[in-house]
């Protein structure tokens, strides 16, 4: 074992030496973490952040779909048509039904959305936004009269 353990000393050595070790990512820097309690999920948080994930993936279902009821205006606002508003309701409430029919996780309210509500809420953001803004009249400027630099003065 000793033989090994020198072999293994002997390789880190000349690697060192012959700089192979240098500008390693993280170099000089704290070590991520360290004097902070220990997180038994860190590396879901770490897989998370790393991935560009959302944390919302995390909650459980009936808590996933009221936020997604929450963000429906949102989500809604740039669809083109009623159809297309119309359409997206429907597949939330699709999903809204599956989870009522055997529901899982925590007992949350979660109910399905009124997709004329949505839509009336959509048709007048739409209204609102395309009615132009009303522009001031344009002002004339001031007029200056009469005046005149003091060289330049009649005198009478």
């Amino acid at each position: 074992m000793d033989s090994w353990e020198a072999t293994v000393e002997a390789r880190i050595r000349a690697a060192q030496e012959q700089g192979e070790f240098d500008d390693l990512p993280g170099m000089g820097k704290p070590i991520p973490g360290r004097g902070e309690p220990y997180d038994e999920s860190w590396w879901i948080k770490s897989f998370l952040e790393r991935e560009k994930l959302p944390t919302d993936l995390l909650l459980p279902t009936p808590l996933q779909l009221r936020r997604r009821i929450e963000q429906v205006p949102d989500e809604v606002r740039d669809l083109p048509t009623e159809a297309s508003v119309r359409a997206f309701v429907a597949d939330l409430n699709a999903q809204i039904l599956s989870w009522l029919r055997t529901p899982t996780g925590p007992r949350v309210a979660v109910r399905p959305v009124n997709a004329d509500e949505v839509v009336r809420h959509w048709r007048s953001e739409r209204e609102a936004t395309a009615a132009p803004a009303p522009t001031p009249a344009p002002s004339a400027p001031p007029r200056r009269r009469g005046w005149r630099p003091p060289w330049r003065r009649r005198v009478a």
